[in-house]
């Protein structure tokens, strides 16, 4: 069946609206956010780990499938057009600070008939060599820091074109060796995650004269337990978060294949409170206590950003007769939809042995001002192929992130005729 895309194209120009970035600098207005980024508990475990989606702006939710759409968007499997496929992707992490962390990735996939796949990865986040040291400075011990995630993935085909997939998984955080800490012993930290995914994948669409795919995908990531280091310490939320992705190839001809992605990124994690000195008391002057559960932080999370706490002349807060402080009228709808992170990219494949992509991310630069370009490239030959991806920071200082390199090496294992033929 031949549609026009509306919306996709709605959230195409969508773009522009939602990454203007806040006034700063010496113009700032109480209009203008504070700094106010939302932090978890093993962040490894939403990096990027392949090649493909990072050379696109890691926009990878709604890409055809592979066997990293196990991190992305397991559902997807349902359409893949190989039977099954191996990769392996390693990427250097953090070279700008130090040369000795790296994150691994090993996943795969196996269809085994028109209805279902399933499909499995290992990932391995290895934090280097560090050094413990007492409050004096005294060296207490050298370790080697690592965390690891094993995530077991099926995808059930409802219909032609709509699949569901859920993952279950297993991480392990182990930071500091069971070092005690001022008496107090630490401990490693384990969790328990799932993802959910929904794919509608229509192989008949249009945009104007051009023929091609439509994907539509959303996925909630990394729904699991919070996690704590030590038996005093405050449990934290993992990275949970979610992911609408759309994306079109379009096929040009016989030998060219453009697609294009979008993805619109939002941690489901609470936003912290804003909290300020008044009368020598420390004091929450606006948004939500963020110490709740995992079903209430992720509801609050589309809802408790504090604004800005209004000031008078004088800088002083200003409090209303009900002993609240006033927030600026706006700057809490402003402050949720700077939570929503902006990933595009565009791939091209020639004759389906040579492809070239690149893509952007943008973060608000309240948010943890992650903003950067990438640049991609992939060759087949039979069986094997090897993609790598390089990325460069735009956020305009000097990023943790720059320069960083991702490789991934794929074995595909055999055709299953496309997704087309399977009769659904």
């Amino acid at each position: 069946m031949k549609q026009v895309l509306l919306f996709f194209s709605v959230c195409i120009c969508s773009i522009p609206a939602l990454a203007q970035p806040n006034g700063g600098g010496s113009g700032a207005t109480q209009n203008d956010l504070q700094l106010n980024t939302i932090t978890t508990a093993l962040p490894f475990m939403a990096i990027t780990p392949d090649s493909r989606a990072g050379g696109m702006g890691d926009a990878g939710t709604a890409l055809s499938a592979s066997s990293t759409s196990v991190y992305w968007n397991t559902s997807m499997l349902s359409f893949a057009k190989d039977k099954s496929e191996l990769s392996l992707s390693y990427t250097p992490w953090l070279r700008q600070l130090t040369n000795d962390i790296s994150l691994s990735y090993l996943s795969g996939y196996y269809k085994i008939n028109k209805i279902h796949s399933i499909g499995g990865s290992l990932r391995y986040f290895s934090l280097g060599e560090i050094t413990f040291t007492d409050v004096s400075g005294n060296v207490l011990r050298d370790d080697k820091p690592s965390e690891f995630e094993l995530t077991g993935a099926y995808a059930f085909r409802l219909a032609k074109r709509l699949s569901i997939g859920i993952n279950g998984k297993f991480a392990y955080s182990n930071l500091t060796g069971g070092l005690t800490v001022g008496g107090v012993n630490t401990k490693a930290g384990v969790v328990g995650a799932a993802d959910f995914s929904f794919t509608y994948h229509n192989e008949d669409a249009k945009i104007g004269n051009t023929d091609g795919t439509y994907t539509f995908a959303t996925t909630i990531n990394n729904l699991g337990n919070k996690i704590a280091y030590s038996e005093l310490s405050k449990r934290d939320f993992i990275p949970m978060n979610l992911k609408i992705g759309n994306s079109f190839q379009a096929e040009f001809d016989d030998y060219n294949k453009v697609t294009f992605a979008l993805d619109l990124q939002k941690l489901l994690v609470p936003t912290p409170a804003y909290y300020a000195n008044v009368n020598g008391a420390y004091t929450m002057l606006s948004g939500i206590n963020g110490d709740v559960g995992i079903i209430n932080g992720i509801m609050q999370s589309f809802y408790d950003a504090p604004g800005v706490v209004a000031k008078d002349a004088n800088g002083d807060y200003i409090q209303n007769n009900d002993g609240s402080y006033q927030v600026v009228k706006g700057t809490k709808l402003k402050e949720e939809l700077s939570e929503i992170n902006i990933a595009t990219g565009i791939e091209w494949w020639y004759n389906n042995v040579l492809a070239f992509r690149t893509g952007m991310f943008y973060e608000n630069k309240n948010k943890g001002n992650r903003q950067f370009l990438n640049f991609g490239a992939s060759l087949k030959y039979n069986m094997f192929s090897i993609d790598f991806s390089y990325l460069a920071s735009i956020s305009g200082r000097q990023s943790p992130l720059a320069n960083t390199l991702r490789f991934t090496l794929r074995l595909n294992l055999g055709r299953t005729g496309g997704s087309s033929s399977t009769g659904l």
